[in-house]
């Protein structure tokens, strides 16, 4: 056996040890800490702050077997920590996101716009792969949005996603019975098909969501207008040169012209570019992924199905999920 090897057994071996004796407790996986601020580039006193928005957006707190803040946590934190350090003068918001929940996309835009309000510094939304629907939503509280040349962006709408396990339960001998104080209460149940009131019902509130998406569009996108919003959000999805010419995002460019945009905006001839990162955790450059690991496709492939078997409320997204 390899020392390395054997280090590790041994590791584990104490570690089970001590939950069969209750006499210790090892934590064999790194635990998030506070952020630290990592300087990337450039000179000058005032600070051009990276921050990242990957992946599915949504409140969870977990990623795999890492305890890590969600990515609305995380992203609030960064904010905040933004907001009392008066040498930050520019936020370059780097989107690499096929969009997520309603609320958490909601909430981001807020928590964005709020920041602008208080601290009336420049916000740049740079599209790598892909910022698309809640991606999409995000971005828009920027005051300048910059998609890479070969981007994905649009799929602007909302889809809500549930299944109908029936007939696979009636398969294998299984029926489940719902007891409930009104017909509507267990509406949208997986155990059973949706009846075309309740369809209707479920239409309503999609409906709703996605005339406060035109709306948060219509506000962010002031060159287009309210018609405009409207004829591009059929959910379609458009390319980076696309979305310039229709007028969804304001121009092309990499990471690096974002960030010369973000310190022209504010009337910075240099500045140092920063991003804030947990203890252990390494980015040797503007490119390096901020939050976890795995790619922007992760969170969706995530997406507990096998919990709305077993009952979970169906979810209304602001999500391209092809």
């Amino acid at each position: 056996m390899r020392r390395g090897v054997a280090v590790q057994t041994g590791v584990a071996l104490l570690a089970i040890a001590g939950l069969v004796c209750g006499c210790v407790t090892i934590n064999l996986l790194p635990m998030p800490g506070p952020l630290e601020e990592k300087q990337l580039s450039g000179s000058g006193s005032g600070k051009v702050l990276v921050i990242e928005l990957s992946g599915l957006i949504s409140s969870a707190e977990t990623e795999f077997f890492l305890e890590r803040p969600s990515v609305v946590a995380q992203i609030v934190e960064e904010l905040s920590r933004a907001a009392e350090d008066s040498d930050v003068k520019a936020i370059v918001l780097r989107i690499n996101s096929p969009g997520g929940t309603v609320t958490a996309s909601d909430i981001l835009h807020h928590e964005l716009k709020a920041f602008k309000a208080k601290r009336n510094i420049p916000i740049v939304a740079w599209i790598m792969d892909v910022g698309a629907s809640g991606g999409y939503y995000v971005a828009v509280a920027g005051d300048k949005i910059v998609a890479h040349p070969a981007s994905v962006t649009g799929s602007l709408g909302v889809i809500m996603l549930t299944i109908n396990a029936e007939g696979l339960l009636q398969k294998i001998g299984i029926e489940a019975t719902a007891v409930t104080s009104g017909p509507k209460k267990d509406m949208g149940s997986p155990f059973r098909a949706m009846t075309e009131e309740e369809l209707a019902i479920f239409q309503g509130v999609v409906n709703s969501f996605y005339e406060r998406f035109l709306t948060v569009v219509d506000e962010g996108r002031p060159n287009l207008s309210g018609d405009q919003v409207r004829k591009l959000a059929d959910g379609r999805i458009y390319t980076g040169e696309q979305a310039m010419a229709l007028g969804l995002v304001d121009s092309l460019g990499y990471l690096e012209d974002a960030i010369e945009l973000a310190k022209q905006e504010a009337g910075l001839s240099e500045a140092r570019v920063v991003t804030y990162r947990r203890p252990g955790e390494y980015h040797p450059n503007i490119y390096s992924r901020l939050i976890g690991g795995g790619t922007i496709w992760t969170g969706v492939a995530n997406l507990d199905l096998l919990a709305l078997v077993r009952g979970r409320t169906p979810q209304f997204m602001y999500l391209w999920m092809p």
